[in-house]
């Protein structure tokens, strides 16, 4: 009797795991070959963070040019202006009495000239006739001469209190925003008193950063200012030689800051030297259980425990600095 073999039972799920996971590993050797990165050590930049405040290029108080009531007061905080614009208006009283007084004054005058000049004409036909002498005459034209004078002399004095009554408009010196407005209407003020502050010119960064670092710093050095979830580079453009309270100060100049807010502090970053350092991308990293892992060795992949620093941005991919763990020559490979 012959007997048939039965056929032979399908792998067991056991076994088709062990070999999708030899088949896996083989794969990812074959990724680690790929992706391997030699690791050697070069220089970096260190950074020192401190807090900048934006300021305007240009801070000038809009001055009442005359003394007398502040009448009207036409802006407020934050509000935008123009140069020349009307930010308010001074009223002299005095001096709209004396300008009162000056108009009566030269309508008397004028009063007294018609009166002299008529006075004149019939002097000259009296002379013609013979019944009055030419004394008499060249008084009569002395006075006409010296009503003359007194008309012109009261109509100047009349356009120099005009002339004061128009400078109580208290002009914008420069356009800009209106960082401060220290009066309010219906207040007195005296000449040369600030009625606003004008900022304008564009803004700037002033830094105050501590003497030590003063001698690695170096005008035109690139700067990192943060702003919001984003960064923007800045340029350092001047610093100042005289040092206040044991800081350097130096203005950066940067695009793109916000005018809304004046003296608002930024977190700016300075360079302040370089140094050696091993730099790995950040995705070679694995934290498990409160460890950072690195994979190393491209032949035979292994991993090490490291002790990481500093993120850093090299050419847009983001660079973490190793302390130790691993060294000059050693290969990591990248998941």
């Amino acid at each position: 009797m012959t007997r048939h073999r039965s056929p032979l039972p399908p792998l067991r799920p056991v076994v088709r795991a062990v070999a999708l996971t030899l088949a896996l590993a083989l794969t990812g050797q074959a990724s680690f070959a790929q992706t391997a990165y030699p690791v050697e050590t070069r220089q970096i930049t260190d950074w020192k963070s401190v807090y900048g405040r934006i300021e305007p290029r240009r801070q000038i108080p809009a001055r009442a040019r005359l003394g007398g009531t502040l009448e009207t007061l036409e802006v407020s905080e934050g509000d935008l202006v123009e140069a020349g614009d009307v930010l308010g208006r001074v009223i002299s009283i005095s001096l709209q009495y004396q300008l009162a007084a000056s108009e009566a004054q030269l309508e008397a005058l004028r009063s007294q000239l018609d009166n002299a000049e008529a006075e004149l004409t019939r002097g000259e036909e009296l002379l013609a006739r013979g019944v009055t002498t030419a004394q008499r005459l060249d008084a009569l034209r002395t006075q006409v001469d010296v009503l003359q004078n007194q008309i012109a002399a009261t109509e100047a004095e009349g356009r120099v209190i005009s002339q004061q009554l128009s400078e109580g408009a208290v002009l914008a010196p420069i356009s800009g925003r209106v960082l401060t407005v220290p009066v309010a209407a219906g207040a007195v003020v005296m000449p040369g008193e600030s009625v606003a502050t004008v900022g304008g010119g564009g803004l700037f960064l002033r830094l105050a950063v501590p003497e030590r670092h003063a001698p690695l710093m170096a005008e035109g050095d690139r700067i990192e200012i943060s702003a919001g979830d984003t960064a923007i580079e800045g340029r350092l453009a001047r610093i100042y030689p005289q040092i206040e309270n044991g800081r350097v100060l130096a203005d950066v100049e940067v695009e793109g800051l916000d005018d809304r807010f004046v003296d608002a502090r930024v977190l700016v970053r300075l360079p302040i030297g370089e140094r050696p350092a091993i730099l790995v991308p950040q995705a070679a990293l694995d934290h498990r259980f409160g460890l950072d892992y690195i994979t190393v060795g491209q032949d035979s992949p292994r991993e090490r425990v490291v002790q990481i620093g500093d993120i850093h941005m090299i050419d847009g991919t983001p660079m973490v600095e190793i302390l130790a763990g691993i060294g000059d020559g050693d290969t990591v490979v990248l998941p």
